[in-house]
Protein backbone atom coordinates (compact mmCIF):
# COMPACT_ATOMS: atom_id res chain seq x y z
CA UNK A 1 0.00 0.00 0.00
CA UNK A 2 1.16 3.64 -1.14
CA UNK A 3 2.35 5.60 2.09
CA UNK A 4 -0.28 8.60 1.54
CA UNK A 5 -3.15 5.47 0.41
CA UNK A 6 -6.45 7.51 0.59
CA UNK A 7 -5.43 10.82 2.34
CA UNK A 8 -5.81 14.12 1.30
CA UNK A 9 -3.32 16.85 1.39
CA UNK A 10 -2.49 20.78 1.06
CA UNK A 11 0.87 21.87 -0.94
CA UNK A 12 1.55 25.11 -0.72
CA UNK A 13 4.43 26.96 -3.65
CA UNK A 14 3.67 23.75 -5.30
CA UNK A 15 3.95 26.20 -8.64
CA UNK A 16 8.10 24.85 -9.01
CA UNK A 17 10.91 23.11 -6.72
CA UNK A 18 10.24 21.34 -3.61
CA UNK A 19 6.28 21.73 -3.52
CA UNK A 20 6.31 20.83 -7.11
CA UNK A 21 7.81 17.82 -6.37
CA UNK A 22 6.48 16.87 -3.37
CA UNK A 23 3.25 17.16 -4.80
CA UNK A 24 3.92 14.69 -7.48
CA UNK A 25 5.09 12.94 -5.14
CA UNK A 26 2.08 12.81 -2.25
CA UNK A 27 0.03 12.08 -5.26
CA UNK A 28 1.97 9.21 -6.55
CA UNK A 29 1.41 7.41 -2.77
CA UNK A 30 -1.81 7.78 -3.18
CA UNK A 31 -3.06 11.53 -1.58
CA UNK A 32 -5.46 13.46 -3.28
CA UNK A 33 -4.02 16.90 -3.14
CA UNK A 34 -4.57 20.27 -3.35
CA UNK A 35 -2.35 22.79 -4.74
CA UNK A 36 -1.66 26.16 -4.72
CA UNK A 37 0.74 28.98 -5.54
CA UNK A 38 0.47 32.84 -7.74
CA UNK A 39 1.49 31.04 -10.77
CA UNK A 40 -1.82 29.79 -12.72
CA UNK A 41 -0.20 27.76 -16.11
CA UNK A 42 2.32 25.93 -13.64
CA UNK A 43 0.02 25.00 -11.61
CA UNK A 44 -2.45 23.99 -13.98
CA UNK A 45 1.03 21.68 -15.54
CA UNK A 46 1.19 20.37 -12.14
CA UNK A 47 -2.73 18.91 -12.36
CA UNK A 48 -2.50 17.63 -15.66
CA UNK A 49 0.71 15.52 -14.94
CA UNK A 50 -0.69 13.87 -11.99
CA UNK A 51 -4.16 13.42 -13.21
CA UNK A 52 -2.50 11.39 -16.18
CA UNK A 53 -0.64 9.46 -14.08
CA UNK A 54 -3.75 8.55 -12.24
CA UNK A 55 -3.79 10.73 -9.79
CA UNK A 56 -5.93 13.17 -7.63
CA UNK A 57 -5.31 16.91 -7.86
CA UNK A 58 -7.31 20.65 -7.79
CA UNK A 59 -5.00 23.52 -8.37
CA UNK A 60 -6.02 27.29 -6.56
CA UNK A 61 -4.09 30.39 -7.42
CA UNK A 62 -3.67 33.02 -4.84
CA UNK A 63 -1.44 34.26 -2.53
CA UNK A 64 -0.18 32.53 0.72
CA UNK A 65 0.01 36.44 2.70
CA UNK A 66 -3.87 36.49 1.73
CA UNK A 67 -6.00 34.77 4.71
CA UNK A 68 -9.03 34.23 2.59
CA UNK A 69 -6.51 32.35 0.32
CA UNK A 70 -5.35 30.17 3.39
CA UNK A 71 -9.14 29.13 4.09
CA UNK A 72 -10.20 28.91 0.79
CA UNK A 73 -7.61 26.03 0.49
CA UNK A 74 -8.85 23.97 3.18
CA UNK A 75 -12.48 24.49 1.77
CA UNK A 76 -11.17 23.24 -1.17
CA UNK A 77 -10.13 20.18 0.29
CA UNK A 78 -13.27 19.69 2.39
CA UNK A 79 -15.22 20.48 -0.75
CA UNK A 80 -13.63 18.25 -3.39
CA UNK A 81 -11.87 15.47 -1.56
CA UNK A 82 -13.54 15.22 2.07
CA UNK A 83 -11.01 16.57 4.70
CA UNK A 84 -7.64 17.59 5.42
CA UNK A 85 -4.96 14.85 6.57
CA UNK A 86 -1.97 17.08 5.77
CA UNK A 87 -0.82 20.46 5.00
CA UNK A 88 2.40 21.02 3.75
CA UNK A 89 2.99 25.32 3.88
CA UNK A 90 5.77 25.03 1.42
CA UNK A 91 5.43 28.91 -0.08
CA UNK A 92 7.91 31.21 0.61
CA UNK A 93 10.73 33.36 -0.40
CA UNK A 94 14.52 34.90 -0.38
CA UNK A 95 13.20 38.42 0.27
CA UNK A 96 15.02 41.40 0.48
CA UNK A 97 19.14 40.46 0.52
CA UNK A 98 21.81 42.64 1.41
CA UNK A 99 23.17 44.68 4.34
CA UNK A 100 21.06 45.03 7.17
CA UNK A 101 20.89 49.07 7.61
CA UNK A 102 19.85 49.13 3.93
CA UNK A 103 17.26 46.48 4.46
CA UNK A 104 13.46 48.93 4.72
CA UNK A 105 10.91 48.30 7.10
CA UNK A 106 8.36 47.55 4.09
CA UNK A 107 10.91 44.64 2.97
CA UNK A 108 11.37 43.12 5.85
CA UNK A 109 7.62 43.15 6.87
CA UNK A 110 6.93 41.51 3.12
CA UNK A 111 9.52 39.08 4.14
CA UNK A 112 7.81 38.21 7.42
CA UNK A 113 4.32 37.85 6.08
CA UNK A 114 5.92 36.02 3.26
CA UNK A 115 7.48 32.83 5.08
CA UNK A 116 5.69 33.28 8.78
CA UNK A 117 2.68 35.06 8.62
CA UNK A 118 1.89 32.76 5.89
CA UNK A 119 2.71 29.76 8.12
CA UNK A 120 0.65 30.89 11.22
CA UNK A 121 -2.66 32.00 8.46
CA UNK A 122 -1.97 28.26 7.41
CA UNK A 123 -2.54 26.58 10.73
CA UNK A 124 -5.07 28.47 11.66
CA UNK A 125 -7.49 26.86 8.88
CA UNK A 126 -5.57 23.55 8.19
CA UNK A 127 -5.74 22.69 12.37
CA UNK A 128 -9.32 22.51 12.54
CA UNK A 129 -9.79 20.12 9.69
CA UNK A 130 -7.56 18.24 10.84
CA UNK A 131 -8.99 17.63 13.99
CA UNK A 132 -11.99 16.53 12.36
CA UNK A 133 -9.85 13.83 11.17
CA UNK A 134 -8.54 13.11 14.68
CA UNK A 135 -5.55 14.09 14.04
CA UNK A 136 -2.76 14.25 10.91
CA UNK A 137 0.55 15.84 10.18
CA UNK A 138 1.23 19.90 9.77
CA UNK A 139 4.51 20.54 7.91
CA UNK A 140 6.53 23.79 7.73
CA UNK A 141 9.35 24.49 5.15
CA UNK A 142 12.04 26.47 7.72
CA UNK A 143 15.84 26.25 6.38
CA UNK A 144 19.29 25.54 8.10
CA UNK A 145 20.27 29.62 7.39
CA UNK A 146 19.22 30.93 10.84
CA UNK A 147 19.19 27.85 13.09
CA UNK A 148 22.51 26.21 12.08
CA UNK A 149 24.30 28.23 10.41
CA UNK A 150 24.33 32.49 9.71
CA UNK A 151 24.98 33.64 6.11
CA UNK A 152 25.60 37.42 5.95
CA UNK A 153 23.00 39.72 4.57
CA UNK A 154 19.83 37.31 5.26
CA UNK A 155 18.45 38.72 8.20
CA UNK A 156 14.86 38.72 7.56
CA UNK A 157 15.07 35.17 6.01
CA UNK A 158 16.74 34.13 8.44
CA UNK A 159 14.33 35.41 10.96
CA UNK A 160 11.11 34.19 9.15
CA UNK A 161 12.17 31.20 8.80
CA UNK A 162 13.44 30.54 12.37
CA UNK A 163 10.12 31.65 13.44
CA UNK A 164 8.98 28.82 11.71
CA UNK A 165 11.17 26.50 13.92
CA UNK A 166 9.36 27.94 17.47
CA UNK A 167 5.98 28.30 15.42
CA UNK A 168 6.66 24.40 15.33
CA UNK A 169 7.57 23.74 18.78
CA UNK A 170 4.08 25.90 20.09
CA UNK A 171 1.84 23.69 18.01
CA UNK A 172 3.27 20.49 18.25
CA UNK A 173 2.98 20.76 22.34
CA UNK A 174 -0.76 22.33 21.75
CA UNK A 175 -2.25 19.87 19.71
CA UNK A 176 0.41 16.55 19.90
CA UNK A 177 -2.49 15.33 22.87
CA UNK A 178 -4.87 15.40 19.70
CA UNK A 179 -3.07 13.49 17.55
CA UNK A 180 -1.17 15.75 14.90
CA UNK A 181 1.67 16.40 14.43
CA UNK A 182 3.45 19.24 13.45
CA UNK A 183 7.18 19.21 12.21
CA UNK A 184 9.45 21.85 10.32
CA UNK A 185 11.55 20.61 7.36
CA UNK A 186 15.13 22.48 6.68
CA UNK A 187 16.44 21.94 3.34
CA UNK A 188 19.91 22.52 2.60
CA UNK A 189 21.14 24.50 -0.98
CA UNK A 190 18.18 22.66 -3.43
CA UNK A 191 18.51 23.21 -7.19
CA UNK A 192 15.24 25.43 -7.48
CA UNK A 193 14.43 28.89 -9.03
CA UNK A 194 15.05 30.28 -5.82
CA UNK A 195 18.16 28.16 -4.86
CA UNK A 196 19.51 29.15 -8.54
CA UNK A 197 18.50 32.81 -7.76
CA UNK A 198 20.76 33.09 -4.51
CA UNK A 199 23.49 30.74 -6.31
CA UNK A 200 23.21 32.46 -9.91
CA UNK A 201 27.21 32.49 -11.12
CA UNK A 202 29.11 29.74 -11.44
CA UNK A 203 31.73 31.24 -8.61
CA UNK A 204 28.42 31.84 -6.19
CA UNK A 205 26.95 28.22 -7.46
CA UNK A 206 30.55 26.36 -6.45
CA UNK A 207 30.36 28.35 -3.33
CA UNK A 208 26.94 26.58 -2.28
CA UNK A 209 28.01 23.05 -3.23
CA UNK A 210 31.14 23.26 -1.19
CA UNK A 211 29.75 24.50 1.99
CA UNK A 212 28.01 21.20 2.07
CA UNK A 213 29.79 17.59 3.53
CA UNK A 214 27.93 16.02 0.09
CA UNK A 215 29.66 18.66 -2.21
CA UNK A 216 26.23 19.11 -3.88
CA UNK A 217 23.24 20.70 -4.35
CA UNK A 218 20.14 18.83 -3.14
CA UNK A 219 17.69 17.90 -5.82
CA UNK A 220 13.93 18.72 -5.08
CA UNK A 221 12.78 15.82 -5.25
CA UNK A 222 15.39 14.58 -2.60
CA UNK A 223 13.73 17.00 -0.26
CA UNK A 224 10.57 16.16 -1.22
CA UNK A 225 11.07 12.60 0.33
CA UNK A 226 12.00 14.15 3.64
CA UNK A 227 8.37 15.61 3.17
CA UNK A 228 7.00 12.49 2.46
CA UNK A 229 8.54 11.11 5.28
CA UNK A 230 6.96 13.73 8.02
CA UNK A 231 3.57 13.78 6.30
CA UNK A 232 3.36 9.86 6.22
CA UNK A 233 3.31 7.32 9.13
CA UNK A 234 6.65 6.55 9.33
CA UNK A 235 6.83 9.38 11.29
CA UNK A 236 4.09 8.17 13.55
CA UNK A 237 6.35 9.59 16.90
CA UNK A 238 7.72 12.52 15.35
CA UNK A 239 6.66 15.75 16.42
CA UNK A 240 8.13 19.07 17.46
CA UNK A 241 11.25 18.17 15.50
CA UNK A 242 13.61 20.88 13.21
CA UNK A 243 14.45 18.06 10.59
CA UNK A 244 17.54 18.76 8.59
CA UNK A 245 17.46 17.46 4.94
CA UNK A 246 21.22 20.01 4.30
CA UNK A 247 23.72 17.68 2.73
CA UNK A 248 25.80 18.33 6.12
CA UNK A 249 25.64 21.40 5.58
CA UNK A 250 25.38 22.10 9.01
CA UNK A 251 28.32 19.76 10.31
CA UNK A 252 30.59 20.61 7.90
CA UNK A 253 33.85 22.90 8.35
CA UNK A 254 35.85 22.26 5.54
Amino acid sequence: MTALFNKVAIVTGASSGIGYATAKLFAREGAKVVVAARRRAELDALVAEITQAGGHAVALVGDVKDEAFAQALVEAALDHFGGLDVAFNNAGGLGALGATPAVSLVEWDDTIRTNLSSAFLGAKYQLPALLERGGGSLIFTSTFVGYTVGLPGMAAYAASKAGLIGLTQALASEFGAQGIRVNALLPGGTDTPMGRAFASTPEALGFVQGLHALKRMARAEEIAQSALYLASDASSFTTGSALLADGGISVHRT
